[in-house]
């Protein structure tokens, strides 16, 4: 697929995301064939001048079979200790397969808050750049142990597409279970087809994505395309293949992709838009009129106080705030200019009135356009 090449040419940065169930077995443990596939793999790309970051899941899984556990657990607490006690097997598997080829890796361990926080998401970034400039591939994983919300949302695939706009990579990979997409769950409808080209994510192609769990995985397709939505919107395309294959990555740069590709939008938002509509946390919300809607969809302006309906929410000025129209629809996220209880007096007036109301002077735009990140939908 030439659109596949020149997205590759233009960027030499990969992402390749290894489910829990290529890696680990609850009686087994670590598939430790399957990851020196992967080192093979990932070695490759290294020596044609690509750099790789990994987003490995299988620490659960690893210490589910450390420990003899006959399922996955399933408190808050089990499920900490358990990514305790797989990780660092995880990593020494790791360190082994690539340790024949000579190439040194390094291990971070991230939570929402490295991403949300503005200073941390920076700092994260530089770190990625350093590792790549000294040739190592980072391994990366949900820091379980202490990341409780992320347990509960339990997904490396939305882990793999934040890492995978943090570092403006080409391409993020992700190796699963099955082959790709389906219009059906193929071990149901055998008539199922498997969709090879996806070129924007409609209601319709969510709704092949029907949530499906396995003993020792979380999430499923669902959770998949929730993380290709977030790539094509910044540039980067994704690819779902069966990572069952040991080729399966040789074969996406060869052009002879075994899956479903996702292309990226020729409209993408910019890095700050990117952290902003993606990975920031709202703090409250600003229902707006049709006319806004309008502007804000079909002209890309800002959004002014004339046209907000209702504030939600306690927040600050320069908190991050969902925008939303009168049925519910988000709209985008941006960086408002004011706080909740000033935008509660000042909602429906022209903004010279928001001066007289405030009395100091105040910017005209709530949320400024350069400070707008519209969703998917709207791009």
């Amino acid at each position: 697929m030439q659109q596949l090449k020149n997205i590759i040419l233009k960027r030499n940065t990969v992402v390749i995301k290894i489910g829990t169930n290529l890696l680990a077995d609850k009686t087994r443990g670590i598939d430790t064939t399957r990851i020196d596939s992967i080192a093979s793999s990932v070695c490759s790309l290294r020596a044609s001048g690509k750099n790789v970051a990994i987003v490995s899941s299988g620490a659960i899984g690893a210490g589910v079979a450390a420990i003899g556990l006959k399922e996955r657990p399933r408190s808050i607490p089990a499920k900490q200790a358990t990514a305790a006690i797989g990780q660092p097997l995880l990593m020494e598997a790791y360190e082994k397969a690539f340790r024949k080829y000579n190439q040194p890796i390094a291990q971070l361990l991230l939570t929402k808050d490295d991403f949300s926080n503005r200073a941390r998401f920076v700092n994260a970034r530089n770190t990625f750049a350093a590792l790549f400039e000294n040739g190592v591939v980072p391994i990366i994983n949900e820091n379980d142990t202490v990341a409780v919300e992320e347990i509960k949302l339990g997904d490396n695939d939305n882990l793999s597409a934040m890492v995978a706009t943090l570092i403006e990579a080409a391409m993020l990979i992700i190796l699963s279970d099955v082959d790709g997409l389906y219009t059906a769950d193929p071990s149901r409808e055998p008539d199922a087809e498997l969709l090879r080209v996806v070129e924007k994510i409609t209601p319709q192609i969510e709704r092949y994505a029907k949530k499906t769990t396995s003993e020792l995985s979380t999430g499923g397709m669902s959770t998949k395309i929730q993380a290709a939505k977030r790539c094509v919107a910044s540039g980067i395309a994704v690819v779902i293949t069966n990572g069952a294959n040991p080729d399966a990555v040789e074969n996406v740069f060869a052009g002879n992709v075994a899956g479903t590709v996702f292309l990226p939008v020729d409209r993408t938002l910019s890095m700050r838009k990117q952290w902003i509509g993606f990975v920031s946390h709202t703090k409250g919300s600003l229902v707006v009129d049709e006319g806004a809607k309008l502007a804000l969809v079909k002209r890309h302006k800002s959004l002014l106080p004339s046209g907000i309906m209702e504030v939600r929410g306690d927040f600050k000025a320069r908190d991050i705030v969902s925008i939303v129209d009168s049925e519910g629809m988000v709209l985008g996220k941006g960086i408002t200019a004011y706080s909740s209880a000033e935008l509660s007096r000042i909602k429906g007036k022209k903004s010279a009135e928001a001066e007289l109301i405030l009395h100091r002077k105040v910017p005209a735009e709530v949320v400024h356009r350069n400070d707008l990140a519209p969703t998917e939908d709207y791009l």
